[in-house]
């Protein structure tokens, strides 16, 4: 992700430090791992409408593998089970991920943050108005 902190925000180690020490919460994340080797993190919050990708992060030397498509379509699915949607934040900035996200089927329904650099996708279209003649 730092590419992406570094395009918004630029980069200063000490506060990116700081972020994760009040971010962190070793019982909400989940370490994914592929082949004996910690590969990523996830981090899931199930709400009431929705379940919610808070965070999911693949260190670079293991991107490209599909190992993020495969846990998004299982929580797709998971979802799907409960009768939810899938919700999630991406960067403005992050392109890549923004595709992915679009190829397993979430929409882009608003844009919010400071400077609205972060785009809302759930797996609900959003609704097109009604247009009357």
């Amino acid at each position: 992700m730092g590419a992406y902190i570094k395009a918004i925000w630029g980069w200063d180690e000490q506060i990116q430090r700081g972020f994760h020490a009040r971010a962190f919460t070793a019982d909400r994340w989940q370490i994914i791992t592929t082949d004996g080797t910690d590969a990523g993190m996830l981090h899931i919050e199930h709400r009431l409408t929705d379940v919610y990708l808070a965070r999911i992060e693949i260190h670079p030397d293991h991107q490209g593998r599909g190992i993020g498509s495969q846990l998004i379509r299982s929580l797709l699915h998971q979802a799907r089970q409960q009768g939810r949607d899938l919700t999630l934040d991406v960067l403005v900035v992050n392109q890549r991920a923004q595709a992915l996200y679009r190829r397993l089927g979430l929409h882009q329904v608003t844009r919010h943050g400071e400077n609205n650099i972060k785009i809302r996708m759930p797996t609900k279209p959003p609704q097109d108005p009604i247009h009357r003649s």
